[in-house]
Order: C-alpha cells, then structure tokens, then sequence
C-alpha cells in the first residue's frame, strides 16, 4: 500500500495527517504552529516542531519514514525562496527525504478548487492570497502583515474594533456599536479607567480570548448595521478585492468561471455575509469576471494529497 503524509503549517497550530493511495485520510495529528517567524528558534525550532509531528504521526501509524511515498507540505512563512531552502536543508538533515514545501495559502486551492486551479484567499491569524492558475503557474500577494497592507485577519480586525471603542470611549469622538458589545463579553464598564488596561491583554497569555471578544463584537455590530463597523467591512472588501484581482490581472486563467477558495476562520466561519457580499461584489466589479466564491469546508490538508496525487 502507498502511504503519503499532507501538512498544514500555520501560526498557531499545525496539522498532519497520513493518506493512501484514494486519499483516505488514515489518521492526523496536531502540534503548535511552525511558522518560522513567530518562533524565537526561527527555522531551526520550526523544523523541529515538524519533525515531531511527523514522527508522531508515523508512530501511531506504526510506520516508518521508509514508508512513506511522498510529503507535501503547506507552511506559513515560506514566502521566498531563501526561507523555503533554509527550512528544507534543515529538514534533510534531520532524516526527512521525498518531500516538498509550499507556502500554506496553495494548498488551500488544492483543497477546494474542483480542478485544482483559481485563488485562495485566507484571513485567518494572518492573510494571504494565492493562486495556481490554469498553465500550473504559482503566485502568491499579501502575506507581509502592514507591509503589504493586509487587511481582514482576526489580529487585523481585533486591532481596528479596540482602536474604535478607544476612540468613542476615551476621545468621545464617535459613538459606536461594538463598545457596548465588547464592554459586556469582557465583562467591564464602558469608562477609560476599566477599558485602557485591557491594553496590556494583548501582551499576556489571554491575547487569544481577547482577540474573539474583539471579532465576535466586530461581525455582531457590523450585521446590526453600526457605522463604524460597516466602515472597516468596507476596507476589508475593499483589500481584499484587490488582492483577488491581482492574481485576474498577472496569471492566466482559461474563459469561464474562475474559482475563488475563501478559507481562515474570518471568511468561513464568522457570521460575515454582509463582508461576504461586498468582496464578491467589489471582485466582480473591478476584474469583469465570472467568479465561483468556494467557502472551504474541508480541511486544507487535504490539498496535500489532491496535489501529491495529481496527474
């Protein structure tokens, strides 16, 4: 039997998961997330965290690395070709062999595109927008955080709903929603002597808890129409269109209907139609193009194997 191993690298988890030869999904595992940037050990620790994960998953398995016919991995952070040879050098010498590496955001195409090819846009921890388009060619825009001008993360979003409750609560400068919403889930009063040292949430162990306080709040005032809301929905769309539009605009892809895999936690599993709508409309607006929007259900390892697989 054929055995192949997919995994999908992210900023807070990691997930691998063993297949055979119909991609049957044998068995997973999950580790902390191995994006090499996040990591005070760089490439070094973020090998490691792989390596672990795969011989965990060989283990349950009771398999070993010889038998395992291919490995394709998703990593976040591998944006160039520098960071994708220090990862797999350092991989090589750690006993892995027979595998290839990839930025994370083109497996999600993998996994959710019918024929394999059209535009991933994730906003999970971060953003990314990639694409395989219809010659095989890869591209990949955004991904660099305010360097690229990425908008629509959960970071993204928790940052820009606590800078406009600060700014109706402690510079009375305009009403919102979101400030009464997010005083309730985090349990405080709408005064700057209790709202300020949340502040220092986002340096502490409940960062995480705090950034869902701060999206929940976002997406539940935005669909109860508060302005303030709508207007950093309005900026969400309105990047990421571009984003999608730059792949219509520099890759090939045939006439007809191409495919736009939204997958991260912002774009699939938030209450967010109202976002939703104004990216599709906005897409359509500015490319001219027929435009299949795909919410990817299933897990982007997945296009680990679709892709070890191909023909």
């Amino acid at each position: 039997m054929s055995y192949y191993i997919g995994v999908d690298g992210g900023g807070t988890k990691t997930a691998y998961a063993l297949f055979d030869g119909k991609k049957n999904m044998l068995a997973t595992v999950k580790t902390a997330g191995s994006n090499h940037e996040n990591l005070k050990g760089s490439f070094d620790e973020a090998t490691d965290i792989i390596m672990d994960g795969i011989n965990k998953l060989l283990e349950e398995s009771r398999l070993t690395i010889d038998d395992i016919d291919g490995i394709l991995m998703g990593l976040a952070g591998i944006d160039h070709q520098f960071q994708h040879d220090a990862t797999a050098k350092l991989l090589t010498e750690k006993g892995l062999k027979n595998f290839r590496i990839y930025n994370d955001g083109f497996i999600v195409t993998k996994a959710g595109s019918p024929d394999g090819t059209g535009i991933g846009y994730n906003c999970g921890t971060g953003t990314c927008c990639n694409s395989i388009d219809s010659d095989g060619k890869m591209l990949q825009v955004g991904g660099f955080g305010v360097l690229s001008g990425d908008t629509g993360n959960g970071y993204w979003i928790a940052e820009k709903t606590f800078a406009a409750i600060y700014r109706d609560i402690c510079l009375k400068a305009k009403k919102t929603l979101m400030t009464n919403i997010f005083c309730e889930k985090a349990n405080i009063k709408p005064v700057a002597e209790e709202f300020l040292p949340c502040v220092t949430k986002f340096e502490e162990k409940d960062r995480e808890q705090y950034c869902i306080y701060l999206t929940d709040t976002f997406f539940e005032a935005a669909n109860n129409g508060d302005k303030t809301a709508l207007c950093i929905t309005e900026e969400m769309a309105e990047a990421g269109s571009d984003l999608i539009c730059a792949h219509l605009k520099m890759q090939y892809f045939k006439e007809g209907t191409v495919n736009v895999i939204l997958s991260g936690s912002m774009n699939v599993k938030m209450p967010n139609e109202i976002y939703l709508n104004m990216l599709k409309e906005k897409c359509t607006a500015k490319s001219g193009r027929k435009l299949n929007f795909i919410k990817l259900t299933a897990a982007p390892v997945t296009g680990c194997i679709n892709w070890l697989l191909e023909k």
